[in-house]
Parts: C-alpha cells; structure tokens; sequence
C-alpha cells in the first residue's frame, strides 16, 4: 500500500493517507470539532471513519473516552489502523473493518454517548455520475449506506439522551431532519458552513439527541475562508 504520512494539521498527529485514493477533507475536521466537550462522555462511535481523522481529533479533545472506527473498505481501514498506532492510540481507538450496519456485533445495544458521522452525501440512481474508482465513489455514494440506515443503527447502540452528530450537504438537510424524527431524534444544534457568506451554504453541521424534547439552537454561519485553524472553533470565544 503506497501510502504517505501527512501532519493532521495543528492537533500534533499523524495520518497517513493514499495520494491517488483517499485524503480527509474539511467536512471531517468540522464534525469532529462541533462535537460538544462534556462530562460523562465514555464511548464514542464514529460511521464511516475513512482513514480516522474524526477519531485522532476527538481523542486530543475528549480525553478518557473509548473510540471506535467503523470503515468498510478493508484497505482504508488499515491506513486507520497505521495512521492510529503511529499516534499510539491503540488504547483509544479501535478501527473495525465492518459495514455500520453491523454495530451491534461490536458495542453493545444503547451503550454508546456519542455517534459521529462524515457519511457519503450522494444518492444514487440511474442517472448517478459515480467515480470509476470504487474505493471512491464508496466513499461519495450511498453504495454500501445510507442517511436512513445511519440514523437507524445510531439509535440501536446509543443511550437514551445520546448524541448523533452528522456533517451532511445542505441541500439534505430538510430529509435529515426528517429521518433523525423517525428514529426519535430531536434537532437541537445546526451550523450552516461557507465558502464565503455571499455564496449559498456547502454543508451543515447538525446535533441531534435521542429521546430529546424539542429545542434548537442555530449557530451563526461559518465562513471556513476566515480560518486559518479550526482547533477549539466551538469553543470559548468562538461560541
């Protein structure tokens, strides 16, 4: 595996990544800093962990905390295994070679506090232009999953009052809402993300809670151009 190992920007890590396949992209950094930093946050799983820059990032965030990485592809999981034990995290994170779908045979029924997931934001029909490489149009489509499934599997292994949070395209977002209320999801945090603020939204950042009452709060919009760094984005002065 022809693999280069890349600075995981300002938090200290390691990642290593395929220069022709796979590299973690902004969408990914977002979600794992829009994660809130509470107490009693002891298990986290993260969907579609791709080569694991959600878990790296939450594990210099949310310290004492129990990480697992779902990724089906077999290759890429074992570029978040490397890009894991190179940070010598093994002791936080776990990378599991397995479909979301099958969760349950690793983390056990309502047992989690927290799910993330960066999930593929394109359907896909007849009319579906999908990359030729497979690895990435795995990575892009609902091929292996989808939002309906994410969000279901979510609500088996989370804890009642458990977080979900999803970093999705804006367009989605109307359906999003839709499914998490479905699964007895309630909204209660999104941020629309842009490429500057006279452009239409590019993704959105959503929280959702199981079991929740009703309640959201809207953050004011994200201009990604102003950054320089996105470490402690939500956080202190940020909020």
């Amino acid at each position: 595996m022809n693999m280069t190992k890349n600075d995981l920007y300002d938090y200290g890590l390691d990642i290593y990544q395929l220069p022709d396949k796979f590299k973690f992209s902004l969408d990914s950094i977002l979600l794992a800093e829009f994660v809130e930093n509470k107490k009693g946050i002891k298990t986290i799983v993260d969907f579609c962990t791709g080569n694991a820059p959600v878990p790296l990032i939450l594990s210099t965030r949310l310290k004492n905390t129990k990480i697992y990485g779902f990724e089906i592809q077999d290759e890429i999981a074992k570029l978040a295994s490397s890009s894991v034990i190179i940070n010598g995290l093994e002791d936080r994170i776990k990378i599991v070679n397995a479909n979301l779908k099958d969760a349950l045979e690793y983390v056990l029924p309502e047992s989690v506090d927290v799910v993330t997931c960066n999930p593929p934001y394109f359907k896909v029909s007849k009319d579906s232009f999908t990359n030729e490489d497979y690895s990435k149009s795995l990575a892009r489509h609902e091929i292996a999953t989808n939002l309906n499934e994410i969000v279901m599997t979510a609500s088996y292994i989370l804890k009642n009052k458990g977080s979900l949070y999803l970093v999705h395209r804006s367009e989605r977002l109307e359906e999003l809402i839709l499914i998490l209320n479905k699964y007895h999801f309630k909204t209660k945090s999104l941020c629309y993300v842009y490429a500057g603020l006279n452009k239409k939204s590019i993704m959105v950042l959503v929280k959702a809670v199981k079991g929740a009452q009703s309640g959201l709060i809207v953050w004011p919009p994200l201009d990604v151009l102003k950054y320089k760094s996105y470490k402690g984005l939500f956080e202190g002065d940020n909020k």
